[in-house]
């Protein structure tokens, strides 16, 4: 049971600080130019699903019983890997073109 709850924990917290990065990039969008808020809005979109993603495996994590939450794990680091990567590689693209 430690190994799980420290591990959902450790998950949860990084996924804040993710969030928190993700805030200040939406945030950026009300002083963009027309295109480039059409742009920023998708890659919004993109975003928030992949944290929608990892929220859900988390809680299916959470959920799981000490015997199965090893299965779990697996989604929680696959969803974690896109959603941070995609917000690393987004905010990377979009400081270059804009």
């Amino acid at each position: 049971m430690k190994t799980k709850e420290a591990y959902r924990k450790k998950i949860e917290t990084e996924l804040e600080l993710v969030e928190a990065r993700f805030a200040a990039f939406k945030a950026r969008g009300k002083d963009l130019t027309a295109d480039a808020r059409i742009k920023h809005s998708q890659l919004v979109d993109d975003l928030e699903q992949k944290s929608a993603a990892t929220k859900t495996r988390l809680k299916e994590l959470g959920e799981a019983s000490d015997d199965t939450w090893e299965k779990h794990k697996e989604g929680v680091e696959s969803t974690w890997a896109k959603l941070q990567a995609a917000l690393k590689d987004t905010v990377t693209m979009f400081e270059k073109d804009v």
